[in-house]
């Protein structure tokens, strides 16, 4: 999770919106199966792995993120959760990359790094934007390097050594009014310099009706969601077979 867009905000991004509904849509897909190690890749302020702890559904939490400096690694640390700069996947069952791959050149790559290290049928949850015609100053500015489809991040999760056995958009409901504001934003802006994200502060009014919202395609629509949303889901797992012979770089 990019921390410029939780920066964006302006506030504790577990009381937004936008994180509300993803941290549901995350823990929907994993199900009620415990969860014992988690491991939080690019993990921003680890906002995912506060709300698993939090509400029991797992034990403990690794946040890695190379963009941690020194004080945030002295003070976030809880008997719960770590935070560090660097992990390989080692005991963790579930291994989540929420927004992580989207930012990276050899998004294979860095996933495979993690799948080399994990143990047999550890899972992985893997969030990314999606669909390439939603482009915009907003994937610019978190620097971004593609969006996908359910396709071709099965095609990227497949080549990485995993076993994909959920695909799913989510904010379908949202994907109309923002696939209009974004080729609007083109039409108007063109090749305008990137500033910031498009990820606002609600009014509580707004945010608690867009939780509502997402509530209800969580329950609706989301398992049978195959058509299009802004946001790409892939729940995976390392195969056996993968154990006893790595994927190669």
């Amino acid at each position: 999770m990019d921390l410029k867009e939780e920066k964006a905000i302006g506030g504790d991004p577990a009381s937004h919106w936008y994180y509300i509904s993803k941290g549901r849509a995350i823990k929907s897909l994993l199900g009620a199966k415990p969860i014992e190690q988690l491991l939080d890749v690019g993990a921003g302020s680890g906002v995912f792995s506060r709300m698993m702890i939090e509400q029991g559904r797992a034990g403990k939490a690794i946040c890695v993120d190379p963009n941690y400096n020194d004080d945030f690694l002295a003070s976030s640390r809880t008997d719960q959760i770590d935070f560090v700069r660097t992990a390989t996947a080692g005991d963790a069952d579930t291994i989540i990359m929420i927004d992580v791959i989207e930012h990276v050149n050899d998004d294979v790559g860095l996933m495979r790094e993690y799948v080399n290290t994990a143990k047999p049928g550890a899972r992985f949850l893997i969030s990314v934007p999606a669909f390439n015609f939603l482009w915009s100053s907003h994937d610019e500015f978190l620097e971004h390097r593609r969006r996908y489809t359910l396709k071709s991040l099965r095609d990227s999760v497949e080549a990485a050594g995993l076993a994909p056995f959920k695909l799913q958009y989510f904010f379908g409901l949202l994907f109309p009014a923002v696939a209009a504001m974004r080729l609007a934003e083109k039409a108007l802006q063109g090749d305008k310099e990137a500033t910031q994200s498009a990820l606002k502060a609600a009014p509580g009014w707004l945010n608690k009706s867009l939780v509502a919202i997402h509530d209800i395609e969580r329950a609706a629509l989301f398992p049978l969601n195959r058509i299009a949303g802004v946001t790409a889901f892939c729940l995976a797992e390392k195969p056996a077979a993968v154990a006893q012979g790595e994927i190669a770089a």
